[in-house]
């Protein structure tokens, strides 16, 4: 089934583009890590397979925002229970505000997805259980005048991939293939290490 590095790297191709269109994709959900060691769970939104580049939604006030911006380095963590594959990813994230990508996406977004930012943004202090929410939005649909305000806080986190690490677990034995490239539209050159 992966006999050359050209099936792993494509397996890994397929599975990011699949991965965004489909929610029950296990691949629909990575864990991202940014440079201080914090990860989190977030939603892939779309991959550029020409550029190997990942696209996810954020706040531009979250915490990452600036984390990112003081160290690009990311890493991200895809794991295929069912298949029985792991990819570890790493490359380099920016955090986006303007631009027609990020009118697109938002414009894509349905009205419960631009809710999420209003308020007063993640790892805000709360005295009690809070969704970030203002009361009057709780459980509540914004018209499109209510959610102008969301758009400044609405921002694209970007990763351009340049290392892959995928490993296919199997009783027969695992196999691992490892990718690397120096940068946008330089080609992967992969090598087979011990799982």
């Amino acid at each position: 089934m992966f006999e050359t590095l050209d099936d792993c790297l494509k397996d890994c191709r397929d599975r990011l583009i699949r991965a965004p269109r489909d929610r029950k994709s296990p691949l629909h959900t990575p864990v991202i890590i940014t440079g201080d060691v914090d990860a989190r769970v977030m939603v892939l939104r779309a991959f550029d397979a020409a550029a190997w580049r990942l696209r996810l939604h954020t706040d531009s006030r979250a915490p990452k925002a600036g984390v990112i911006a003081a160290d690009p380095r990311i890493a991200v963590l895809f794991y295929d229970k069912g298949a029985k594959i792991q990819i570890r990813a790493r490359g380099s994230g920016e955090i986006v505000r303007t631009g027609s990508e990020v009118d697109a996406a938002w414009a894509a977004s349905t009205r419960f997805a631009r809710r999420c930012y209003l308020g007063e943004g993640p790892g805000a202090l709360s005295d009690t259980p809070t969704s970030g929410l203002p009361a009057e939005f709780e459980g509540v649909e914004p018209d499109g005048a209510q959610l102008i305000p969301a758009r400044e806080n609405f921002a694209l986190l970007r990763i351009t991939l340049t290392a892959l690490d995928w490993l296919f677990l199997a009783h027969t034995g695992h196999v691992r293939a490892q990718f690397t490239r120096v940068g946008e539209g330089a080609p992967w050159e992969g090598r087979w290490v011990s799982p």
